[in-house]
Order: structure tokens, then sequence, then C-alpha cells
């Protein structure tokens, strides 16, 4: 259960729920938009603006008052938790701010629930932004869950060990995003993105094309690349980005570098496999972000791709156990991003090496190696009374 915001995303959802119906017709499971902001007659606008005005007035008791509402959290939050309350499931499971919300309630009421911290939402701000959000308020929540949830999962050891530290509570079990390896990669390397299968090609992606995703390191890496290389990026490039985007890259780079928008799922593991490396360069500044593992290190490795990666916490606990399949650097180091690639582009057989290493990673670490420990943490859960404390 969750919301429905974008046409576009929306149809996403209903395209991955078609196929995964179109592969095991016995498959029960359905997502029901609980709010719904695409509607157009006028109870769906009145809906939607209410909403909206509870939002914008929780903002404001919080900021004047500090007065906690659970509208200041995310949309829909009451709406979860009556849905909860009247589907009165085995095991709920949350996953967002206002989940966490929903979580709690729950959990006093005697519901048997679980968390899913894909993120760590108290930690994943910059310092500027914290002043507008109840980070307490947030944290509070984070500790109740974790120390009482005996479904709790985290996506990298690292992170698992900080909240286990922070919070005084068990830890969470670790799930790595990683995915079912795509065995038809190989037989389909149809040129989509590059024509030119020569020349070394980089390749970076994420949700948006903007500024503080690390490409600034990448532009003012060019300079100090020697040789040919070309230097691809996917993901949505909105005017106002692209405009920055171009205003940076360095002289003699703007024929080297393409924009690709982003590809269905099923897609994106071919378009990736047609590269060569894979840059991961996420920021070690906030806390959240320094200790996950990105999905894309995880999708890299999957399509063969040699991959350099900043030195975070969560990227560091992959490429330790698999140093041959991808180069650890610096946060922000631009020289030392050069530095590696100009080393793969001019010893081929070397980057050879790290792509095949990184093709056994991602047999090591696919998806059907994750999914037992996840069943398993959810039958433990089942098993224990709703209202049975750790």
């Amino acid at each position: 259960m969750g919301l429905w915001f974008d046409a576009a995303l929306v149809d996403r959802d209903q395209q991955l729920y078609a196929a995964i119906q179109s592969l095991d017709q016995s498959q029960s499971w359905q997502f029901q938009p609980l709010i719904d902001f695409r509607g157009r007659n006028w109870q769906q606008k009145y809906q939607r603006s209410r909403i909206r005005v509870q939002a914008k007035l929780a903002r404001l008791l919080f900021q004047r008052a500090q007065i906690l509402l659970p509208a200041l959290l995310g949309y829909g939050a009451k709406a979860m938790l009556r849905f909860a309350q009247n589907y009165r499931a085995d095991l709920t499971i949350v996953h967002s701010e206002a989940g966490l919300w929903v979580g709690q309630q729950l959990q006093q009421q005697g519901y048997r629930v679980g968390v899913d911290f894909e993120d760590w939402f108290s930690q994943d701000l910059l310092p500027a932004a914290q002043a507008n959000r109840p980070i307490g308020w947030i944290k509070s929540l984070e500790a109740t869950l974790a120390q009482n949830c005996h479904y709790c999962l985290a996506p990298s050891q690292a992170m698992a060990t900080a909240m286990a530290m922070a919070y005084q509570s068990p830890t969470p079990t670790v799930i790595y995003n990683v995915f079912p390896p795509d065995h038809g990669i190989a037989g389909s390397l149809a040129a989509h993105d590059r024509s030119d299968r020569i020349t070394p090609s980089l390749h970076w992606f994420s949700q948006t094309i903007g500024p503080g995703r690390g490409l600034e390191t990448l532009l003012a890496a060019l300079p100090s690349v020697q040789g040919s290389v070309q230097v691809h990026l996917r993901g949505n490039c909105p005017p106002a980005y692209r405009t920055w985007l171009m205003d940076q890259v360095p002289e003699g780079w703007h024929d080297r570098l393409f924009i690709h928008a982003p590809v269905a799922n099923q897609e994106l593991s071919a378009r990736i496999a047609e590269h060569d490396i894979g840059l991961a360069l996420e920021t070690r500044t906030i806390p959240s972000r320094n200790l996950t593992v990105t999905n894309k290190l995880f999708q890299y490795l999957e399509a063969g791709l040699a991959v350099i990666a900043t030195d975070t916490a969560g990227q560091r606990e992959v490429l330790q156990v698999y140093p041959q399949a991808g180069q650890l650097i610096a946060s922000d180091d631009a020289r030392s991003l050069a530095t590696v690639i100009n080393h793969w582009v001019q010893h081929p057989g070397q980057l050879a090496i790290a792509k095949q290493a990184a093709m056994q990673v991602s047999t090591t670490l696919a998806w059907e190696t994750q999914a037992d420990r996840l069943i398993q943490q959810a039958a433990v859960a089942l098993s224990v009374p709703a209202c049975v404390k750790i």
C-alpha cells in the first residue's frame, strides 16, 4: 500500500505488476494506492487539496511551536494506519518516514510489525536541511522499531552495525539490493547507447542527472583523462540541470559526453552492459549515503562492468571482499578518478580482468543468495507473538 503521484511512475508500477503476473499466475499480491494524486474528479481533487493543506499546516506548527503531527512525516500517514488496522496482516512491514509512525502505532496496538531501513532517515540529510525536519522524533521512531521489531532489515553491514550501536538494539539483518543474474545479457549486446565498441566507455546513472550526485567529480577529472574515452550518463535531465551540466563540461569533451533517458527496468542491465566502467561516485558527507550500498554498484557488477567507487563505508564493504572487480577512490577526488580511468584505458588487459571479476561477484551476490535470508527473517517474525518485545 502506498501513494501514487506521477502518471509515468504509475504506468511503470502497472507494467511491473503485469510482468510478475505473467510469470507466475499464483502471485496474489497487489498494490493499493491509498491516495492517488492523479485523480481528476471533484472528490479526488478535494482529497488532494485537503492532504496538502494538512501537510503545510503540520510544517508550520512544527516550525513555530515544535508540535509533532503525522502529516509532518509525509502524505497519507493516517490513511496507511487505517488500512493496516482494517487489513490486520500477520506481519506489516513499513518503509518510509511516515511508515515509521504507522509502525510505532501498530506496535503499541499489539500488531506484529517489521521495518525495512532502506535509508537511515534521521541521518539522510545535510545539516542545513535538518533544521526544518523533526530529526529527534524520527530518531525516536527508528529506535523504537529497531529495538522491538523481530523483522528488521538494513542494506549493508556498515549501516546495520551503526544503527545497532546508535539505538542499543539487535543488529538488523543485512539484505543486499542485488538482482537475479540476467543470463541473456551476453547474447543481447545490441548497440543502443554506443556504436563504437572500441573506445572505452564510462557509464553513470541515477534517477536524476544533476548536482550533488558525484558528477562534479567526474567533470573535474575529465581534463586529466588521457586517450579517447566516452562518457555516458543516464537519468532524467531537466532543462535547468542540462544547462548546469553543459556549462561544466570541459573543452573538447562535448562530443564525447552522451545523455540517455531512463529505460524500463527489464532493459537496464543490457544497456549498462554495453559499457566498460561503471561510476559509483557517492558522497561520504551524509551518514546514510555513506553507510548504504547503492543499487548502481550491484547493477554494474551484474552487467560485467569494472567499477570505480568512492570509498564510502558501504561500497568499501563490497569491494574489499571483491577487490579485483573495481577500484576505490577518495570521495570528491577528481585526480584519483582520472588516475584509475587512465590506468584501465592504458592497460586494457587489466580492465578485462576486472570486468570478468565483476561477473563472478554478481553470481556470488545474486538475489537468490539474499532471498532465503529475507524469508527466514519473515518466518522468525511470524513465529513470535506480536505483543512480545525483545
